[in-house]
């Protein structure tokens, strides 16, 4: 199983970003999470969608700013997006996505995906 994030940059205060996460190896009904961490900070989800039905999660703070997407269309091969429009130095971490078979309720919760990849900075200036 392999997942790479790209999009990651320096962005302005209000721009936008859309960060991508290819992975392969693993079926469709995996959930797929985006989490960020900022220096000093524990790992903190953003958003997800739920393998066993699509459903999706937000955090408070991506509510509104935020739109996570998949296309499963390939079994093998899972394509994860989450556009993030009106980014705000707060926003600055790096993103991490992550895959586990685990339901909606769950899908929150880092501890409690399988496959991580190695992130992509976001950094927002004021």
């Amino acid at each position: 199983v392999q997942l790479v994030e790209s999009g990651g940059d320096l962005v302005q205060a209000g721009g936008s970003l859309k960060l991508s996460c290819a992975i392969t190896g693993i079926h469709f009904d995996y959930s797929i999470g985006w989490f960020r961490q900022a220096p000093g900070k524990e790992r903190e989800g953003v958003a997800c969608v739920s393998g066993s039905d699509g459903r999706t999660w937000y955090a408070d703070s991506a509510k509104g700013r935020f739109t996570i997407s998949s296309d499963n269309s390939k079994s093998w091969n899972i394509s994860v997006n989450m556009q993030m429009d009106n980014l705000n130095p707060e926003d600055t971490a790096l993103y991490y996505c992550a895959a586990g078979l685990l339901g909606y309720a769950d899908c929150r919760i880092p501890t409690e995906y399988d496959y991580w990849g190695q992130g992509t900075q976001v950094t927002v200036s004021s």
